[in-house]
Parts: structure tokens; sequence; C-alpha cells
């Protein structure tokens, strides 16, 4: 209810939220009147912080007139499924120091794009937490020497979803078909994304910013057909040729891309397994990513299933 108002008191300028009451819950954290896990196990504290809350956001619930305002709803919903979440809380960092300290592998992953990290991102179109390697240790609980290997899972193209910046974005009947070949549709609301070439500017800073060792490509199989691809490899704006993300992130809306063009491979590669049954234009396109990324290959995706990936 409240990102809605928001989002529409916002206008022409909206950031393009999901609406499912991400920001207002980590505004809440920050705030430090957010509702914990663990506050549904104590009913007069979680009474009490709803009653808080009802207070700080009486402005928001003047004109609702459903259950979503009212606390006594929200209260017994609540209590309702403690029962069924106590077995399931435990302390995760405590968890996760012991299988490292026993020596199992342990796998982390990130949501979203580094590019929309609250910090380090296209601000203010971003999420509201840190979706970068940082965001594992102070979301988990964990010490930075715990993470031995960092991979950055970048698609063979770019895709953004919701407004804000995007140089390389495609708006003609090429980016539509990017987006329709490779299923470009929100995953939380159905929303199609925006496409475009692959942009090796956002892609530099989000290797910086999250210490990328390799990364994983993935839809490579979404070029096949291509006759021709590009690669933005660097901005133009106001005369000058910048290979790094400007500091003010708003003059990222008048960035020309700068692109490198490649033959396609015109040749199916939907479930190759190995990079030698690659065709020679697919691994030199792989090759151009790595070399100007600084970063090692780790996985290819040659198709949507699980087997239909090259390990390198």
């Amino acid at each position: 209810m409240i990102e809605c108002i928001e989002e529409k008191n916002r206008g022409e300028a909206g950031i393009g939220t999901t609406l499912r009451g991400i920001g207002p819950s980590y505004r809440d954290k920050i705030d430090r009147c957010g509702i914990r896990l663990c506050d549904l196990l104590a009913p007069d504290r979680l009474r009490k912080k709803l009653e808080l809350q009802q207070k700080i956001k009486q402005a928001y619930f003047e004109n609702c007139t459903d259950e979503r305002g009212d606390i006594n709803k929200i209260f017994d919903d609540l209590i309702e499924i403690a029962p069924i979440l106590k077995p399931l809380m435990i302390d995760v960092s405590l968890c996760l120091a012991a299988h490292y300290k026993s020596g199992k592998s342990i796998l982390f992953e990130g949501a979203q794009g580094a590019m929309l990290d609250i910090d380090l991102g296209t601000y203010p179109f971003v999420t509201s937490s840190n979706t970068t390697v940082g965001g594992a240790l102070t979301g988990l609980g964990i010490g930075p020497k715990m993470i031995d290997e960092v991979i950055g899972v970048v698609k063979a193209y770019t895709t953004r979803v919701g407004t804000g910046p995007f140089p390389a974005e495609l708006t003609n009947s090429l980016g539509e078909k990017l987006r329709k070949t490779g299923g470009e549709f929100g995953s939380t609301t159905g929303r199609p994304r925006r496409t475009g070439w692959l942009d090796l500017v956002a892609l530099r800073q989000a290797c910086r910013i999250n210490g990328v060792e390799k990364i994983a490509v993935t839809k490579l199989d979404v070029l096949d057909e291509l006759e021709k691809i590009e690669v933005c490899v660097a901005y133009k704006l106001d005369g000058e040729m910048l290979e790094q993300i400007p500091l003010d992130m708003d003059e990222l809306w008048n960035a020309e891309p700068v692109y490198r063009e490649f033959e396609g491979w015109r040749t199916s590669t939907t479930g190759k397994t190995g990079l030698e049954r690659l065709p020679s234009n697919a691994r030199k396109y792989l090759d151009f990513i790595t070399d100007n990324l600084s970063v090692g290959l780790s996985f290819v995706s040659t198709g949507p299933e699980r087997q239909q990936t090259i390990l390198v």
C-alpha cells in the first residue's frame, strides 16, 4: 500500500518498484522499528511494535479501508503463523560458521544485479538492499575470509527491469527479439524486461566492486540467430570517452554507447557442453568479454536446462 501511494506520487519520476513492500520493509529496518521473526514469539512485544507502526504510518492508513490497515488482523495473522515458522528459526551466522569449520562447501547466491545496489548502483533507480558481495557478509553474518571465490553471473546481453538509465538499450525490433527469445519477463511481476547489447562499462564496475574472479555467461544461445552482435565498450559523454561509470549516475541518461561489432555465429549453440563444440565466432565473443574484464570463464549456459551448461 505504502509503495503504491509513493510510486503514484513520483509520477514520471517513478522508480519502477515491484510494489511488493520491499522498500518500506527496509525503511522500517533502518528506522529501527521493523518486525523481526523473534517478535512473533513475543506477542506483547509484537503488539507494541504494530501499534507503533500504526502511529508512524497514520497518514497512509487514513484512506485505507481494507485489512491492510487493520493491526488486529495483522497481529492475528502473525500469531497464527508463528508456530509454523518457529521450527525453522535458527542463528544463520552460527550455522554457516559451523559448516565452514567442518570443511563443507557453501554456495552464496546474490539476488538482483550489481547495478541495483542501494549504495553502488544507479541510484535512485535501485533496490533497497546491498546486492553486491558485501550484502552476503552483513545479511548472513559471515566474515570476509569465508568467501574463497567470487563468480559473477552475466547474460550474453544486458537486461533491466523498471525505469532508470540504460545506455545500451535496444528499443527496436531487435530488442523485442531478444526479449521474446530470452523469455525476458520479470520473475516477480511478469513485466517485460528492457533489453540491450552487452555493456562492458557497467560490467567493469560490477566486477570491481564485487571482486569478481571468474564469470558465468548465461543465455549465449539467445544470440544464435543474429548476423551481427555489438558490445558496448565505452560511453561518449560531453565529448569525452568513458570506460568507467561516471561518478554522477544521473549523467548516464546522456551517455552515448560506443560499440564494437562482432560477426554472429548463425548456428545453434543450444545444449553444447564443451567450449570446443562452440562456433569459432562464439568463442571469440566469450574471449573478448573475459579479456576485456580481466577475469576467467567459469560457466557458459547454452539453454534453460541444468545439463545445458559448459563447465570450464
